[in-house]
């Protein structure tokens, strides 16, 4: 049972951290497009939306190498330490 409750913490960790850049990204960039919202009385969805989705796919096409290194690294560490989950 602890194996399990492990393994599912960790696999939550590293799901946070994959994820963790791209929320950061979109969540920067959100936030200084609310600002000029406001500073500009400006109140089209489309101005805070595009910008959005382009910085997070920016970010996501410069990370993704990283985070697949990360993925992979968990996938090869738990397929290799798979036998006490046997048990």
């Amino acid at each position: 049972m602890e194996q399990v409750i492990e393994l599912g913490r960790t696999t939550l960790e590293y799901a946070i951290l994959s994820a963790l850049p791209l929320l950061a990204t979109a969540t920067l960039v959100s936030v200084i497009i609310n600002v000029v919202q406001v500073l500009t009385s400006i109140q089209d969805q489309t101005v805070s939306t595009v910008p959005r989705l382009l910085a997070t796919a920016l970010s996501a096409m410069f990370l993704l190498p990283w985070m697949l290194r990360h993925l992979a690294a968990f996938t090869i560490h738990l397929f290799s330490d798979f036998r006490p989950l046997l048990q």
